[in-house]
Order: C-alpha cells, then structure tokens, then sequence
C-alpha cells in the first residue's frame, strides 16, 4: 500500500508496519485526488434517510445534498423542511428529485431504501423484494455518477452490499455497506458502562453478519490501550465467558428493542453513517467495521461473501483490511458467518 505522506516506519530505514497491520484490496481505482465541491446523494428519505442527512448537514460533511424518493411530495416536504433551517446550518446547497439526474457527480451516494417485511413474509421473499428495488435504484446511480462511492445501508446490508456491487460493476474498493459500525458503537458503550470509563476510550469490534450470526472480537478488546482480557488473566481475576456473551447478545439486541419502543431506528444510524460519510469524503483513513467483501481475509474462502471487517477507509473507499487478533474461536466463528451470508446471496441468481 503506498505511503500518503506521513512516515509509516519506526526510526529512519526502520520498519514499514503500513503492510503488516493492513492488507491492500485487490483491483482497487487508485485514490482520486479532488479539491472541488463535495456531494452527497441520498437515497430513501424515510426515518433513516432523513437522520443521515440531516447528520452530515449539521456537521458539516458536504457542500451539496441531493435527495431522491418515489414519494414526490414527502420527498419535497422534507426538502424544504431542511432548507427553512438554512440560517441556523453550514452553507450547503439542498436539492431532491424522483430523478436520479439530480444524484450527478456526487462522491457518495447512500442508500438506504428497502421494502419492509410483510406479516407472515420469509426472508427471502423480503430480500428478493429489495434486490429488485436495487435493480432500479443501482445502475441510475452508477450511471450519473462513475467515480462515485457506494454506501449501502438497506437491510439486510451484507447481501444488498453484493448486490450493490453487482449491479453498479464498480470496483470493490468503492462499495461498502454500513455493517456492524453501530454494532461496535453499541458494544463500546456497554463495555464502557461497565467499567465507568468514556466509549471513546474503549477499542472494540463486532464482525461478520449484521445480525444474529455477529462476532464480538473480545481478544481484541482494549480499554485506554490496555488489552481487556489477557490484563484480567495477568491479575487472576476471575470472569465468566457467560459474562460476554451476555453483553455481545445485548448487542445484537439492541435494535430489536428500539424498535419496541418508538418504532423504528434513526438517531444512531444517522450519527454512525454520517461519520462513516466524514472519514470517507476528508479522508481520514480511519478504521470501520464496515461491509467489505470478505473473501481471502480470516480463512474467508467459497465465494463472494460480503460482510463486516474492521477496514481502513479514506478518499478511495476501502483501503485495506485491518490485520485485527483474532482466536480460533472467534476465527471460527467468523467463517461460519459468512456461510450464512453466501446461502442467502447463493439464491439471488445475480
């Protein structure tokens, strides 16, 4: 992976660890250098939609929104809903349309449209739904924008992630879906709340299936640099493993319990995708447990199985896959994720 300016070995003529924490995509675009007005699409407005774009227009992220809906009236209302707000927010040019003319020439397009699943509907049936919503939504997308980046949030995200590369044919490097970056936010606060310290300082990931089929990396866990559980065993202080997987299970069923609640998810989504969209579009080249194709990392072999791994992203999209310790176990596990990833995808015929 090429050096981006700032020195990446130890010592003069020391040892390069760019190559040896990361392992560089395949086939990737090389990076895009770019000093223009940035754009961002977004596709769905519904509750979702709505918290992301709202998120990157108050933080900031974009020079110009554009959003896109079959529904031209709430599409409109909303529109003009966020321009009225115009004097309280960064300068930033608001346009909607049911044509996807209006996405031209944006950096990243974000799509969060999908059907709701019926009473009674298999999952399949749900997901054969979406793939011919995406069938209309991708190749427009593609289309009006060439070099853009892809950001799936649709669920289920890992398969619609495929799909999304299928149909935009656009290098891998440049399609990404949202993944487990909630998941991990939430793992961080709970491991957090636990020990009365801030989320920040608590480096964690959740991996695999945005799902039940989800990995909690606990090995890999530390808190203000200090591995969690290799400290706990130098100590001989006693845990139980049902400990974690009490927690990891609070996870997976966080949103389910949201969902009870009000209806539906939209704030953590929105503040999770819209700091994917600032890591991206400034490229920080920070690390995201984001949906990347998997195949050829952690034993993932069999196919093109799209799923969580905590990635390097930048200008270019997914920069590399982090080397990130895992056990057996947990390695295992992973493996097993994927298998439920590729049946799904398996069926879709694409």
């Amino acid at each position: 992976m090429a050096n981006n300016g700032s020195g990446s070995s130890l010592g003069p003529g020391g040892l390069d660890l760019t190559n040896t924490f990361f392992k560089p995509i395949l086939n990737s675009d090389p990076p895009i250098p770019s000093n223009r007005c940035t754009k961002v699409s977004v596709i769905g407005v519904g509750n979702v939609g709505m918290a992301i774009a709202q998120t990157i227009l108050t933080q900031d992220i974009a020079d110009e929104i554009a959003l896109v809906d079959s529904k031209p009236e709430k599409l409109r209302g909303e529109m003009l809903d966020l321009q009225h707000a115009a004097a309280f927010l960064p300068r930033t040019r608001i346009t909607a349309s049911v044509d996807y003319a209006v996405t031209a020439g944006s950096d990243l397009c974000i799509v969060t449209a999908g059907a709701r699943q019926n009473p009674g509907e298999s999952r399949l049936n749900l997901l054969q739904r979406n793939v011919a919503l995406f069938r209309h939504i991708i190749p427009p997308l593609a289309k009006s924008s060439p070099d853009a980046i892809l950001l799936i949030v649709s669920n289920p995200v890992d398969v619609l992630t495929y799909v999304a590369w299928k149909l935009s044919g656009f290098p891998v490097n440049r399609v990404l879906g949202s993944g487990t970056n909630l998941d991990s936010s939430r793992f961080r606060f709970l491991i957090a709340d636990h020990i009365d310290v801030n989320a920040q300082d608590v480096q964690a990931f959740i991996v695999g299936e945005h799902g039940d089929s989800s990995v909690a990396l606990w090995s890999s866990i530390s808190v203000g640099g200090i591995p969690v559980l290799s400290f706990l065993e130098k100590q001989q202080i006693a845990y139980e493993k049902q400990t974690l997987e009490d927690i990891h299970q609070t996870v997976v069923g966080s949103a389910y319990e949201v969902i009870s609640l009000k209806g539906y998810t939209s704030w953590a989504i929105g503040y999770s995708v819209a700091n994917l969209a600032y890591t991206i579009l400034r490229d920080q080249r920070k690390i995201h447990p984001v949906t990347v194709l998997a195949r050829g990392f952690y034993g993932v072999e069999g196919g093109d199985a799209f799923l969580s791994l905590p990635a390097l992203l930048g200008r270019n999209g997914v920069v590399a896959v982090t080397n990130v310790h895992m056990t057996d176990e947990e390695s295992e596990k992973l493996q097993k994720s994927a298998k439920t990833i590729l049946e799904m995808q398996s069926q879709l015929g694409l």
